[in-house]
């Protein structure tokens, strides 16, 4: 798959506002031109994507929220993502959970972390790379957690989460995803690539050295006819101190998966994400998902009813 780097703000770019915050996008890119209410048809011209026959049937809502006026779902049209799952003590989990939420467990006294990768080719906020610390929880509604949700939950058809760091590549893209969403975005030096052979990411911190890196051979995969798989993750967030929650749906065309995956290096290095994956102290990875091509659905934070939990 080519390589597509996004260029530095400011060069050959456009400036565009976001709820009193100026942001600089590509000159003649996606969201210069269609500000979110992407041409269908111009997309699906594009060699890089499949289809769009997902996004077809998913309309836009024309929405206020915190980054001003603007349309949901966040259409990406290619995208590409690895994720390591680790286990790790409840314990340590809950010390970095609020006190509303709590671990998804796999067993008594054992959470389930994650490290994710994102590569999104194409999308309606243009080219950016992404990663994440995330936790596992239950989901967050009144009620214990049911077989179905725990099971659903470890088969990856539907995931609730709560994300410790979540850097990204653009100015764009934190804004969005801190202010709109209420994740806790920085911007930072990205890279990650991901084909059928090998799946490499870096997160640089603030001096450029490492704070995190994967190497790993990329599972392999299988192809899913279009529409034939979408999983779904809820993510809760906090926005003006109200407890919202936001609904990503990731239509899989070819994914797979190794279970106590070796010959996968991850460097843990010095940084914000390296802090909060060290804190959750988390155990040999049991699971390591590839998809090396899909599509997303980013919908916006909704208020959300969250029941305070016994520490």
């Amino acid at each position: 798959m080519p390589s597509n780097r996004q260029e530095p703000d400011g060069r050959d770019g456009v400036e565009v506002d976001l709820g009193g915050r100026t942001v600089t996008v590509p000159r003649g890119g996606l969201y210069d031109r269609y500000r979110m209410d992407t041409d269908l048809d111009e997309v699906a011209r594009d060699p890089r994507v499949s289809g769009v026959d997902f996004f077809r049937r998913l309309p836009k809502t024309r929405v206020d929220s915190a980054i001003g006026p603007t349309l949901t779902p966040n259409f990406y049209y290619r995208v590409s993502t690895a994720r390591l799952t680790m286990p790790a003590s409840s314990r340590a989990i809950r010390s970095r959970l609020p006190k509303e939420l709590a671990p998804l467990e796999v067993a008594p006294g054992l959470g389930l972390v994650s490290v994710m990768f994102f590569r999104y080719d194409v999308c309606d906020i243009d080219f950016y790379t992404e990663a994440a610390v995330g936790i596992a929880v239950k989901p967050a509604r009144h009620g214990g957690l049911g077989l179905f949700d725990l099971v659903a939950g470890l088969k990856n058809e539907h995931l609730d989460s709560y994300v410790l760091a979540l850097p990204v590549s653009t100015r764009i893209a934190q804004v969005r995803g801190h202010d709109g969403y209420g994740f806790p975005k920085w911007v930072t030096a990205l890279d990650v690539d991901i084909d059928e052979d090998r799946t490499t990411a870096r997160v640089a911190n603030d001096t450029g050295g490492t704070d995190l890196s994967l190497s790993a051979a990329t599972p392999a995969q299988t192809a899913h006819p279009s529409g034939a798989r979408v999983a779904s993750l809820t993510s809760y967030t906090t926005i003006d101190d109200a407890w919202h929650s936001t609904l990503s749906q990731t239509h899989v065309l070819s994914a797979g998966t190794a279970h106590l995956p070796r010959g996968l290096t991850l460097r843990v290095g010095q940084g914000r994400m390296a802090d909060e994956l060290r804190s959750l102290k988390p155990r040999r990875a049991v699971r390591f998902d590839v998809m090396t091509e899909g599509q997303l659905a980013l919908h916006m934070p909704v208020p959300t009813s969250v029941q305070s939990r016994d520490q």
